[in-house]
């Protein structure tokens, strides 16, 4: 078995214009006066890294990881969670999603989605230049205005989305094999990878690349009532990455999983910061241990109540504590006895 790494800390959610968080040597310094010992990097901000650059020059890769190390970290993963939604857009989501892509490519859905693919084609090269073997992203959705029956479904519908979805992504998923990187699609609300159905059925459609790997974060599936104990079980193989953050449901008489349109704050699933929901963390880091995952506990700061640097602090510690170092050796060793193969035979009645 294997004692996963961290805690780390994916730094999107906290940057911003001001000092230390809007430079990788500012946000490394600040991770590391709160215990992290590693960061996962968004690729969509040129200050904390040329992802281009990356993929072409091993030299500038190695100067980012020296910064990191300078400061006692290690990068645990690059995220194209942005690129990657790009991927795939269904047209109702066109005006929402064009903010994600450089403004030259805005309004021209075509080419915004050649941006995204040569992106993550970037992103496989930078992470094998880094040293990492797992990316973080998004599947984009081609499929989630319709995850409703109502109006009924055409025949086909479903199975076209995914085929067409499969299409997209298997040369990316090709590339990252030749660089040796898993990719982690984050399963989430919003892209068609959202449970373990939608997973399997993308399994299945890109013939199961042994890339096409699971970014697990249980705060999405508390939010859909889902048993995100048990998805351990299913797939533990798949699970490559790992996002420590926390949610609590609170139904009531006027509202459930839809969160009757409503805020963050006032929707009956919210996300939390670690510690403050209803994720039992203390059985998935068990089960993690037990089935030898060899990734980093990356904490991500979603939480509509608390301020993110308590969040933070807070959560390096929290990760700390949970983080199972596991045995080297079985608790009755003390009793074992040698191989006796005559006295097995005397004690099978042999």
């Amino acid at each position: 078995m294997t004692t996963m790494q961290g805690p780390a800390v994916f730094i999107a959610q906290f940057i911003s214009d001001e000092a230390p968080f809007n430079s990788l040597e500012g946000m490394c310094q600040w991770a590391k006066n709160l215990n992290f010992k590693g960061i996962q990097i968004p690729t969509w901000d040129s200050r904390f890294i040329d992802l281009k650059k990356a993929a072409d020059s091993k030299t500038y890769a190695e100067e980012i990881t020296g910064i990191a190390a300078s400061h006692g970290l290690k990068i645990s993963e690059l995220s194209t969670h942005l690129q990657g939604q790009l991927v795939a857009v269904h047209p109702t989501y066109d005006d929402f999603f064009d903010g994600f892509a450089p403004q030259e490519f805005r309004g021209n859905p075509k080419a915004r989605q050649e941006w995204a693919v040569q992106q993550m084609h970037y992103a496989a090269q930078a992470s094998q230049n880094l040293g990492l073997n797992a990316h973080a992203t998004f599947s984009g959705s081609l499929l989630w205005q319709f995850f409703h029956p109502w109006p009924q479904r055409p025949p086909g519908l479903i199975e076209e989305g995914f085929k067409e979805l499969a299409n997209r992504w298997l040369p990316i998923l090709n590339e990252f094999d030749r660089n040796g990187v898993d990719v982690c699609y984050e399963i989430h609300p919003g892209e068609d990878l959202f449970d373990g159905e939608t997973y399997e059925m993308f399994l299945k459609a890109v013939n199961n690349h042994q890339r096409a790997c699971i970014l697990y974060d249980p705060s999405h599936f508390v939010l859909q009532q889902l048993d995100y104990i048990q998805y351990i079980d299913f797939y533990h193989e798949r699970i490559k990455a790992f996002h420590v953050k926390d949610a609590e449901f609170n139904p009531t008489g006027k509202q459930g999983t839809f969160g009757g349109y409503q805020s963050w704050l006032n929707r009956a699933g919210r996300y939390r910061s670690p510690g403050d929901g209803q994720v039992d963390f203390k059985t998935i880091f068990s089960k993690l241990a037990q089935y030898d995952y060899k990734g980093w506990a990356v904490m991500e700061w979603e939480c509509c109540l608390k301020n993110q640097e308590d969040g933070a602090r807070e959560g390096a510690e929290f990760i700390k504590k949970h983080i199972i170092k596991v045995t080297d050796k079985a608790f009755d060793d003390f009793a074992a006895v040698e191989t006796d193969t005559q006295l097995n035979r005397k004690n099978l009645g042999l």
